[in-house]
């Protein structure tokens, strides 16, 4: 698989997918966990994933980010990401190239603030996939999100499905609670920083 980098063609489409997935990462930034949206997708179908990881200590910035893809989720190719350098990490050469690590460096994300990186790619079977992130701070502490749902820094997850709809139904609605749950919380958190505004001004 060759690894490229977007360019500025079917823009209109790359938008639409944009803002659904940015949709998702503001509500990521509400939960305070790194997350891959979107949470549910199609297995075997190409779609803009967005990753999303906040900036919690006080006084501090996200220096680095490392990215850990697991087996059968394979990445076509990522949208630029001001301010950050990029180093990818692959198994194979050519049209056979595979993804496994991705490092981010350079950035300077302070408290409050996601990173923010987004790319193409497709998961090769229905199942959940399980990422690895390990973020750097400007202080050099390092937090490792790679633990449970119920651990303080829970690993990034998906879920691939065959279909979201027929025979996948329950999915379906999931899959739009999810969607509704993001659109408030986004929302919740845009009118806060609004009113936050208003009020300094």
């Amino acid at each position: 698989m060759r690894i490229r980098t977007i360019r500025p063609v079917a823009r209109l489409a790359l938008a639409m997918a944009a803002t659904a997935a940015l949709t998702l990462a503001f509500a990521s930034s509400a939960f305070a966990h790194a997350r891959l949206s979107p949470a549910v997708s199609l297995a075997g179908k190409l779609q803009l994933y967005s990753l999303a990881i906040p900036t919690e200590k006080a006084n501090l910035t996200t220096k680095k980010i490392v990215f850990t893809v697991p087996a059968g989720f394979g990445i076509d190719s990522f949208v630029p990401a001001p301010g950050w350098t990029q180093q990818v990490q692959s198994s194979g050469s050519g049209g056979n190239a595979v993804v496994e690590k991705v490092t981010w460096t350079g950035g300077n994300i302070p408290t409050g603030e996601d990173s923010l990186f987004q790319f193409l790619a497709q998961p090769a079977s229905s199942g959940t996939y399980t990422f690895g992130v390990q973020q750097t701070y400007s202080d050099g502490s390092i937090v490792d999100w790679s633990g449970p749902e119920t651990a303080a820094a829970p690993a990034p997850t998906i879920q691939a499905v065959s279909s979201i709809g027929g025979a996948n139904s329950t999915l379906n609605i999931v899959a739009i609670v999810l969607a509704a749950v993001a659109l408030l919380v986004a929302s919740v958190g845009l009118l806060t920083r609004a009113g936050g505004r208003r009020d300094l001004a």
